[in-house]
């Protein structure tokens, strides 16, 4: 299926590796054009020639960091002038911070709305007037099902998420008669690098990071994690015309695990 993203131009946030590497990956197949941003410049300079040889798509490697309103502008700006515009922006930085209440302290309070939330505001603003200009685009946002139904000991990253989901539908309501869309991925267990950090730092001994996925999947119905290319797949059809009927809408991409549709 051709999902009509030749030559369309994407930035995704948190873009070196899991979720973010592999939504570049998809979108740089289907032929779009990719920039890439995250804090570390070397990892993120080897994930774009990564994806420059996987892919033959054109990628750009911007490092900035999303709580930073200078970083924000210059990875737009750099984007803008060396592809003429913005099509697609997927709000992908941010992880999980899951804390009893006591436990989470301002501090982290703070830095996990600086990431996730903020962060996502201060690309959206700046991307907007570039989507307007193209006539229309579109804004995924990455967030969880906690959002929907928080789980115990989950903050700040529940209220963070839910927020997400609140930015999303108010966003979409007011920009979807400019075709500007915006929708939400709610992620559940997805490899990624944050999962492979909570098995060098919770796995039982001698276990290998495959049996850990595989034990801590077994209690999703569809009986495993997520690969991070599925998640990719459903970015690269949202940012299509295919999905040019969808928009506030909060879409599970968790095996059934969520207690929330």
């Amino acid at each position: 299926m051709d999902l009509g993203l030749r030559d369309k131009v994407a930035i995704i946030t948190g873009g070196s590796e899991g979720i973010g590497r592999a939504s570049a990956l998809r979108l740089g197949e289907e032929g779009a054009k990719v920039a890439i941003c995250a804090r570390r410049a070397d990892v993120l300079e080897r994930t774009a020639e990564d994806l420059r040889r996987r892919t033959g798509a054109e990628v750009l490697a911007v490092a900035g960091d999303v709580c930073r309103d200078d970083d924000v502008e210059r990875v737009v700006s750099a984007t803008v002038e060396r592809f003429g515009g913005i099509d697609i922006l997927v709000n992908n930085a941010g992880g999980s911070r899951a804390h009893p209440f006591l436990e989470a302290t301002e501090a982290i309070w703070r830095e996990d709305l600086e990431i996730k939330v903020f962060g996502a505001i201060r690309f959206s603003r700046a991307v907007l007037p570039h989507l307007r200009a193209r006539g229309g685009g579109r804004i995924i946002n990455m967030t969880t099902p906690g959002g929907k139904v928080p789980r115990r000991n989950a903050l700040p990253t529940s209220a963070s998420r839910a927020l997400g989901i609140n930015l999303t539908k108010a966003m979409a309501n007011e920009y979807a008669p400019e075709n500007i869309l915006v929708n939400t991925i709610c992620l559940g267990l997805i490899k990624s690098a944050q999962h492979e950090r909570r098995w060098e730092g919770g796995g039982r001994e001698g276990e290998t990071l495959d049996a850990y996925y595989e034990r801590m999947g077994a209690n999703v119905p569809v009986g495993r994690y997520g690969e991070a290319e599925e998640v990719g797949d459903l970015v690269a059809f949202l940012a299509s015309g295919r999905a040019a009927f969808i928009a506030g809408t909060a879409i599970n991409i968790d095996g059934g695990a969520s207690e929330a549709v």
